[in-house]
């Protein structure tokens, strides 16, 4: 697999390098070693997926509050869909930037979100599949959200959601 960086430091585009043959392709999508060697943290031990019904879904943007932030790796295994990432580290050089970039299974391709970075999706399709790979446990209490419209993030989406949770609805502006 091929490690691109995106815009938001530390979160990279991963890019499938598949071998092909009569049968179809096989391709690695994590490998322990290629993320140690970055220094990316490898041991993604929960697995989650989200499934959504409609074109034009929004789930977003959530992150976990330190010490409980999670690392994520987030790959679409059915229908397409516009990721966004939003840096929320105050020490990091990307701090309060946003990156956004297209997932589908044809693309071949996953995303990995380092810890304090917020993620939300926007599906392209519908019946789109979201897997998640999470370094981190799920904590309720660290639980946390930002407005996906927040205009001080500047998150160019493709369009407006046309489905959205009232929890995601009513998170609020991000405050520094």
């Amino acid at each position: 697999m091929k490690f691109l960086p995106t815009a938001i430091e530390g979160a990279y585009l991963l890019e499938l390098e598949p071998k092909e043959d009569e049968r179809g392709y096989f391709a690695r999508t994590k490998s322990r070693e290629a993320f140690l060697s970055r220094k990316l943290v490898s041991d993604l031990s929960e697995c989650s997926i989200s499934y959504n019904r409609h074109r034009g879904t929004l789930r977003g943007m959530h992150y976990q509050t330190a010490p409980y932030g999670e690392t994520k790796l987030v790959t679409c295994i059915g229908g397409q869909i516009y990721d966004t990432i939003v840096d929320l580290r105050k020490n990091s050089g990307t701090y309060m930037q946003s990156c956004g970039v297209e997932l589908s299974l044809e693309k071949q391709r996953s995303l990995y979100i380092p810890s304090g970075v917020a993620h939300g999706f926007l599906t392209l399709a519908d019946n789109s599949y979201v897997h998640y790979q999470i370094g981190g446990d799920y904590v309720p209490d660290a639980a946390r959200g930002v407005r996906w419209n927040d205009p001080a993030l500047n998150i160019e989406w493709p369009s407006n959601p046309e489905v959205i949770s009232e929890r995601d609805a009513e998170f609020e502006d991000y405050v520094s």
